[in-house]
């Protein structure tokens, strides 16, 4: 598993699964010849994306971005259109680490998506139960209203058995709550209309967890939105704030989705100064 210490904060990405969806999906309205030379693809136009919990360890708390894909919550019909290779292993990539999901103190959800949220529940006899069992689990009140109360283009991805065994769990919060000395959620809208992004600052050091409105090294462009965004407007004005920010601080960004990099530094003028590369295998 790769590792990165940024201050405080040591962050450590775990294996929640890995899918492939179609690229000119990911990368919207950008023609293919541009966004093919920033992200590879395969003969059917798909993207491989990775679905990765961050583990994020700071001041002797155990905190969690996003929850990984899960373990039998999809369909066979839903694999195959997700192009779901690999399901999570957070159990496995946890203890490794000599922890538990037990161990979890808070759960920091970008968003409630399928592809975020599956990995908090589990199946369990004919109904469902909470994975990380002690976990506050924050998200942006916007996303969790939604969550509950979906509209017909998002109750394909807001699922009730994602939501209703941990309902006593959720501490949802208007604009950014502290979570702990330096790290902040931030409600940001865009991608969806409750989406946040994470940052942490300890002195000189920083890292910026965009989520979905950057969710891999191509889309660092900051006109690049997905076709999934359902407010792309808001990703353009939201990105363009968050890599002003973060290119005026050096600023680490990490990334869930990314096959290839789990996170990336870049200096005052946007260019790559250091990286830390996923280590790469075949799916069979």
């Amino acid at each position: 598993m790769e590792a990165l210490q940024i201050g405080r904060a040591k962050l450590t990405w775990l294996n929640g699964g890995v899918n492939f969806l179609d690229g000119g999906a990911m990368f919207g309205v950008v023609p293919k010849a541009l966004w093919s030379k920033k992200y590879p693809n395969n003969d059917k136009n798909q993207i491989e994306l990775r679905t990765d919990p961050i583990l994020l360890q700071v001041d002797g708390k155990s905190y969690l971005i996003d929850s990984g894909m899960g373990n039998g919550k999809l369909s066979e019909k839903q694999m195959r259109n997700f192009g779901v290779l690999e399901e999570s292993s957070i159990d496995q990539s946890l203890a490794e680490l000599g922890l538990k999901t037990r161990d979890i103190d808070a759960m920091l959800m970008t968003h409630l998506h399928f592809d975020h949220a599956c990995g908090l529940t589990k199946p369990s006899g004919n109904s469902y139960e909470s994975v990380f069992e002690n976990a506050t689990i924050y998200t942006s009140d916007v996303e969790w209203n939604e969550m509950r109360n979906p509209n017909i283009r998002s109750i394909n991805t807001y699922w009730k058995e994602n939501w209703q065994p941990i309902e006593d769990q959720v501490t949802p919060f208007e604009h950014e709550i502290q979570i702990a000395d330096g790290l902040k959620m931030i409600h940001t809208g865009g991608h969806s209309d409750g989406h946040c992004i994470i940052v942490f600052e300890d002195g000189d050091e920083t890292f910026i967890h965009m989520a979905d409105i950057m969710p891999t090294h191509g889309h660092q462009n900051k006109l690049w939105a997905l076709a999934y965004d359902d407010y792309p407007v808001t990703s353009v004005h939201q990105k363009e704030k968050w890599m002003n920010f973060g290119y005026s601080k050096q600023a680490w960004y990490t990334f869930y989705h990314d096959a290839y990099y789990r996170a990336i530094k870049f200096d005052h003028e946007g260019k790559k100064i250091d990286e830390v590369e996923r280590e790469r295998y075949d799916y069979k």
